[in-house]
């Protein structure tokens, strides 16, 4: 038994780990299977985390249902839980400290790293957690290990003891949000329209009212736009009722929105976004992850002067911004989990999964947490 100082100064045993664990593995397009698999080994510079909870991502469900990446893998990527192993040279960290994980982390001097397009970098596009098989986020496991580039270069942060593991959890989704609301620079005077409210166009759209803007949020469901209304959101547009361009118009004094957001995944609803907006005014892709045709207006771009933009995961260099508003939100009215409308143990994966892959007007964000009661 290994006996190891925490980062309060107590000493703390390192627990004695199975040999096996569960794990969600991706056999195939559509095939996820609850198996048990070896638990992960670590070498210098790693960590190993036994997964309090991780969030089922929309990048998730697009690999499982496309086949776009082969098989086997353990997907999973919004993960918090407890250092539980630390691999020698580790510094800054040891068993017991209750951390979350970015999975990918930017080299920080190449070419797009310089420009600020860590999302482009190469080392950035290598995944740097596994649970198993080919690295690919590993969350949906009882255990992941991550790798000494992701320890070394800040992609491992500790969590405040009074901020519970599903609110740590959203650390890593709250930073793709906030770097989309960053890229569209709002001022206090525009009016935003932000199309979608699962939890992503939540957190978008309440990101978007802290730069003082005024924010339309659009949603099928009443039941969605209820959720939106405990963070603040109260200009709510019934999707299901009303033309959402003629009411961004309406809105913004007959304009159109200054800026459109599109947390909606597909393509149909792109020319709606552009329609929406005010000639010189912003729309911005957030859910179209798969590449494909789509189609546009062009005289929008070049004589409406619209521009069309795009934001993808997340960005270091708002690292420590993003952390501090979902630590602080916890403490002062930005309580993620209220977002969380289903808990699911890892043996119950495949129908977590089945239900993040069907959203109804109650489902928002689903949770796999290896430690909840079957």
């Amino acid at each position: 038994m290994t006996v190891t100082a925490t980062s309060k100064g107590h000493a703390m045993a390192a627990e004695t780990l199975p040999a096996t664990m569960r794990a969600a593995v991706y056999r195939g397009v559509n095939d996820v299977r609850v198996e048990t698999i070896p638990t992960p080994q670590i070498g210098p510079g790693e960590v190993l985390v036994r997964v309090h909870s991780c969030g089922i991502c929309g990048t998730d469900l697009k690999k499982i249902h496309t086949g776009s990446h082969s098989a086997p893998r353990i997907f999973g990527h919004e993960t918090s839980g407890t250092i539980v192993r630390t691999g020698p040279g580790v510094e800054g960290f040891t068993i017991g400290d209750r951390v979350m994980v970015f999975h990918h982390i930017p080299c920080r001097q190449c070419y797009y790293c310089r420009k600020k397009t860590f999302a482009q970098c190469p080392v950035y596009k290598k995944v740097g957690c596994t649970a198993g098989f080919e690295p690919s986020g590993g969350g949906f496991a009882e255990y992941v290990r991550v790798m000494d580039w992701i320890v070394r270069s800040g992609g491992l942060v500790k969590i405040p003891d009074e901020v519970p593991f599903e609110q740590a959890a959203f650390v890593e989704p709250v930073n793709t949000c906030l770097k989309a609301i960053h890229n569209l620079d709002l001022a206090p005077d525009e009016t935003v329209l932000v199309i979608g409210q699962g939890p992503i166009g939540i957190l978008l759209a309440a990101l978007a009212a802290r730069t003082g803007a005024k924010v339309l949020t659009s949603d099928l469901y009443p039941e969605r736009h209820a959720v939106a209304a405990t963070y603040g959101l109260n200009h709510p547009l019934d999707a299901a009722r009303e033309n959402i361009v003629e009411a961004a118009r309406r809105e913004s004094e007959g304009r159109g929105a200054d800026a459109v957001i599109l947390a909606v995944g597909g393509n149909a609803l792109i020319r709606t976004a552009m329609d929406a907006a005010r000639p010189g005014g912003r729309i911005l892709l957030f859910a179209q992850t798969q590449h494909g045709e789509a189609v546009i207006d062009p005289a929008a771009v070049c004589m409406d002067e619209k521009t069309l933009l795009g934001s993808y995961s997340a960005s270091v260099e708002i690292q420590e911004e993003g952390a501090r508003l979902v630590f602080e939100g916890y403490r002062n009215g930005f309580d993620l989990t209220k977002l969380i409308s289903h808990r699911f143990p890892l043996e119950k994966a495949v129908e977590a999964i089945e239900v993040a892959s069907n959203p109804t007007a109650k489902s928002m964000k689903i949770f796999i947490q290896p430690g909840l009661e079957v």
